[in-house]
This record gives structure tokens, C-alpha cells and sequence, in this order.
């Protein structure tokens, strides 16, 4: 029964091999795919509430099959310093002119930025075409996950004593969900190992609701239900994992 489970062992590390081994020019390869990915992305739906054009940067990792069905995880840190409705949401700690008053009585002055992140798993199809080997060609993703954004508030100069501690939290609009998410795009990979990449189009819709238990710039908790989208051009660079078949040599 050993000896049985042993060769099966074998078996299966030697057909993985051989199959890793297989020359990415002229074969369709199975193989993990480390990547490093930009997002330059334009808000809709509720988003736009608060916030303009933003970035996202991020990396995962996905499969591929020998038959070019690919399925991963992904990680995104969201970015920008387009926030909106400036006015609104400090009212209630501004003056009538306009201005936040510090701690020694003076104005201060505050910059706002939007923050999050993005966590999900992805899955979808290579569809071979124009690229230099089998495993180039159009790339279809289907996303779900978690989004999670928020203001984020810095004192320039002086000191806001209304911002600080748990008193922000009353201010930064912290919100997340559920999200989905397609990416319709080419991935190139080279025969070389070297030069591999992706371009695409992204869509994110999430569901989400308010994290915090007060929000003072409604003076109640928020219990709206939001509808928060991203479309986005995205970029990406990746790192198989494939071993490179071996040369062949011929002597005459």
C-alpha cells in the first residue's frame, strides 16, 4: 500500500513537472501568476457624494489552466484628493465663513482624501488571439468581495482638538460591502518570461452601509443603504511561475 502511494506521489509530481516544463511559445501552459496591478478610476452611483477621480494600487496572484481558465485573489489599497461637499461635512465645526478654529484660537486648515480598500476573488477566461503564443489574448474577469472607503482628515498646521480621537470618526464617512466586480482586457505573456501584462477595462459595484454608530454631520447614525461604483482602466504586471522547458540540442 505504501509503495502503491508512493509511485501515485511520484506520479503526480513528475506530470506537474513535465507539465510546468512545456514551452510557453508554441503550448498552452498552466501556471501561477504573481501581479502588480494600477487602477485609475472614475466614481458613480452614491460615490460621487464625496469623491472624484481616484487610484488604486494593489497585486495578487492568479491561475491559469493548460486550457486558459484563470482564478485568483486580489488586494487593492483605494486613493485619492478628490473629496466633495467640503462644506457640508464640517458644518457643524466651522464657522459662518467657513473655517475650522483650533485649539488656540486660531484658523486652521485641513486637507481631506479618500482611503480604502478592495479584497476579492476573481475568476474568468483567456481567450487566445493576436499574441506571440497560445497563452496571450483577450482576458474576461468576474469579481466578489469586500469594499471598504472613508474620508481621511489631516491637520496641515496647527490643531483641530473637534478631529481628533473617536471625534473624528464622526466625520469620516466610513462605509463597506459586499462587491462585484468585471474586467474585460488583453494579456500578453512573452516568451520570454520577462515581459508579461495586462490592460483593461474594470467595473466595481459594491452594497454598502455606514461602519460608524454616529455620524455628526446628519447629527443621527447613518442607516441609508449605498450603492457605490468604480469604472476604471487597470493595468497590470505579471510573474509566472512556469519552469522553462529545456533546450534541444541536435549533432550532426
Amino acid at each position: 500500500m505504501r509503495q502503491s502511494f508512493s509511485f501515485l506521489l511520484l506520479f503526480l509530481f513528475l506530470s506537474l513537472i513535465s507539465q510546468g516544463q512545456r514551452n510557453v511559445s508554441d503550448s498552452t501552459i498552466s501556471t501561477f501568476m504573481f501581479n502588480a496591478a494600477y487602477s485609475f478610476q472614475f466614481p458613480s452611483g452614491d460615490l460621487t457624494d464625496y469623491f472624484g477621480i481616484n487610484s488604486t494600487i494593489g497585486g495578487g496572484i492568479l491561475y491559469k489552466s493548460n486550457r486558459n481558465w484563470v482564478s485568483g485573489i486580489s488586494a487593492g489599497y483605494l486613493f485619492g484628493d478628490k473629496v466633495n461637499n467640503r462644506g457640508e461635512l464640517l458644518a457643524q465645526i466651522s464657522t459662518s465663513e467657513g473655517e475650522i478654529i483650533d485649539g488656540d484660537g486660531l484658523n486652521t486648515s485641513l486637507a481631506l482624501f479618500e482611503r480604502g480598500y478592495h479584497l476579492r476573488l476573481v475568476a474568468g477566461k483567456l481567450i487566445p488571439a493576436f499574441g506571440p503564443n497560445p497563452n496571450s489574448g483577450f482576458l474576461l474577469l468576474a469579481s466578489a468581495g469586500y469594499l471598504s472607503h472613508h474620508i481621511r482628515i489631516e491637520t496641515q498646521f496647527g490643531s483641530a482638538p473637534q478631529l481628533k480621537g473617536d471625534y473624528s470618526k464622526g466625520y469620516d464617512k466610513l462605509r463597506g460591502g459586499f462587491a462585484l466586480g468585471t474586467e474585460f482586457g488583453y494579456l500578453i505573456m512573452s516568451n520570454s518570461r520577462v515581459m508579461n501584462f495586462s490592460a483593461s477595462v474594470e467595473f466595481v459595484q459594491a452594497w454598502t452601509n455606514s461602519l460608524r454608530d454616529y455620524d455628526f454631520s446628519i447629527k443621527k447614525k447613518d442607516n441609508k443603504h449605498y450603492i457605490d461604483q468604480y469604472i476604471g482602466f487597470k493595468l497590470c504586471w505579471y510573474i509566472p511561475t512556469y519552469q522553462r522547458a529545456p533546450q534541444k540540442f541536435y549533432y550532426h
